[in-house]
């Protein structure tokens, strides 16, 4: 799958994102402010930097202090799981293993193993389509532009392989089997940083709530009363919407795509989402969409689906048919299940 998301990105630049919250009559708007809706209902809306990207959350009901408190504590636990879980954090999980690699085994705290122990399962399931350990591939860096060679390719191709990172759940430890191996969990982690995030509110009694990291959207209840509206963009033409999701409840709108860190190098699109299997970026599929209740159900699998194609997304739609998937491909067409065709409503609708 995808699966890295290699270089740091600035703030600064306009981020292009699949999937983007309609609230009121327009798009979200990067900002912090707050408001009433009716003297019971005050609702506060966030931007904050997270995890590379912009994380917008919004939350409705209760008082607003009530509402500020809540956000706060939101988002300091998606800081702590991000400190955790980023492969730029010196101390975090997922360096000291890179460190560690081929001489020992390190401690790995739950909420890293149940992501850990995710990727393993995803990458089985998709026959290696998913794999965690292109952190190996470390010539690539989008921010600078910098492309590796054919010769460094070969040399760390060998070091991608889900096989050697092993873990060990009742000692609580993770070990990488090759000295050089190294973790990118990009594609895996952030929904369920996100959702953490959405716990915690959960947990201070907000019912009503948002959150958006980067194109994955996450809701609970409602907005103002009304479903939430979750715009799809049309990645060949990002300022135009392919149309409408609604949701009422726990939704999850889970994106992935090479839209939102690329360059073009001697003519050709070079962007973030790396072929574990070819250590190049992924070819043929523009950007994936899903939706379902809960992180668990799509978690990983739009990084994967960019790797395998437009066919394993239709035998995936085959087979879960409640699951709407959509998938933009570079050809400039779009699929889209069953399922999807009945959630996604023109944007006038």
């Amino acid at each position: 799958m995808q699966q890295v998301f290699s270089g740091r990105f600035s703030l600064q630049r306009r981020r292009l994102v699949m999937a983007l919250p309609l609230l009121g009559a327009g798009a979200w708007s990067a900002g912090s402010w707050a408001g009433v809706v009716a003297q019971s209902a005050p609702y506060l809306r966030t931007s904050h930097a997270l995890m590379g990207t912009q994380v917008d959350v919004a939350v409705a009901g209760g008082e607003s202090a009530a509402l500020q408190r809540a956000t706060l504590l939101a988002v300091d636990e998606m800081r702590r799981l991000e400190s955790l879980l980023s492969r730029y954090r010196k101390d975090s999980v997922v360096a000291r293993l890179g460190v560690a690699s081929g001489v020992a085994s390190v401690p790995v705290p739950p909420e890293a193993m149940s992501v850990l122990r995710s990727a393993q399962q995803l990458a089985q399931a998709s026959d290696g389509a998913f794999d965690v350990t292109v952190g190996a591939l470390k010539g690539w860096d989008f921010a600078e532009k910098r492309v590796p060679s054919p010769r460094q390719i070969a040399q760390q191709l060998p070091l991608v392989g889900a096989s050697g990172l092993v873990l060990d759940a009742r000692a609580g430890t993770a070990y990488l089997a090759r000295r050089g191996m190294a973790l990118d969990l990009g594609g895996i982690a952030k929904l369920p940083i996100l959702e953490a995030g959405m716990h915690v509110l959960r947990a201070q009694g907000v019912h009503d709530a948002m959150i958006n990291g980067g194109g994955d959207v996450l809701t609970q209840g409602t907005w103002q009363g009304r479903p939430w509206r979750i715009g799809l963009r049309d990645p060949r033409a990002p300022e135009r919407l392919l149309g409408v999701v609604e949701a009422e409840g726990a939704c999850v709108v889970a994106s992935s795509g090479d839209y939102e860190r690329f360059f073009f190098r001697g003519g050709e699109r070079l962007h973030h989402v790396l072929n574990p299997r070819t250590g190049r970026p992924t070819a043929g599929v523009h950007g994936v969409s899903l939706i379902a209740r809960d992180v668990a159900a799509v978690n990983g699998l739009g990084a994967a689906l960019m790797v395998q194609g437009l066919p394993a997304a239709q035998a995936l739609a085959a087979r879960r048919p409640e699951l709407p998937v959509l998938v933009a491909g570079q050809d400039g067409t779009v699929w889209q299940s069953p399922a999807m065709a009945a959630r996604l409503k023109p944007i006038a609708a």
